[in-house]
C-alpha cells in the first residue's frame, strides 16, 4: 500500500522522478508543477506516474538502432499518455522493477 502524500509533497515527487528520467532536460516549468498538482488531485498514485515515467524512459532508450534520434522531453505533460495507460495496465510490480534495473545497467555501462 502506498502511503499517502499531501499535495506539496508529491508534486515534490513527481517533479524529481520526472527530472531524473533519463531524455528529460532535468528542469521543471510552471506547466509541469500544476500538471503533478493536477495528478494528485486527480487521486493518481505516485507509484503510477514514477512507473510510467520508468516505462516512457525505457521505450525512448531501446529502440531499433537505425531510429532517428529523439528529441529531449521538455515537459511532463509528454508523460500523459503513459500515465494513462499505466492507470489502465495489471502489470507485476516486478516487471517495473525489471525495467528499473535495465535502466540503470544501461546507464552506468
Amino acid at each position: 500500500m502506498e502511503e499517502a502524500l499531501g499535495r506539496p509533497a508529491y508534486v515534490r515527487r513527481v517533479l524529481q522522478a520526472y527530472c531524473q528520467t533519463p531524455g528529460t532536460t532535468g528542469r521543471v516549468r510552471q506547466p509541469d508543477r500544476r500538471l503533478a498538482a493536477q495528478l494528485h488531485e486527480r487521486g493518481v498514485p505516485l507509484q503510477t506516474v514514477e512507473n510510467a515515467l520508468l516505462l516512457a524512459a525505457a521505450r525512448r532508450l531501446f529502440r531499433p538502432a537505425d531510429a532517428p534520434p529523439l528529441v529531449t522531453v521538455r515537459s511532463l505533460a509528454y508523460f500523459l499518455p503513459v500515465v494513462e495507460e499505466v492507470l489502465e495496465l495489471k502489470i507485476s510490480p516486478d516487471y517495473f522493477r525489471y525495467v528499473r534495473a535495465k535502466l540503470q545497467r544501461s546507464y552506468s555501462a
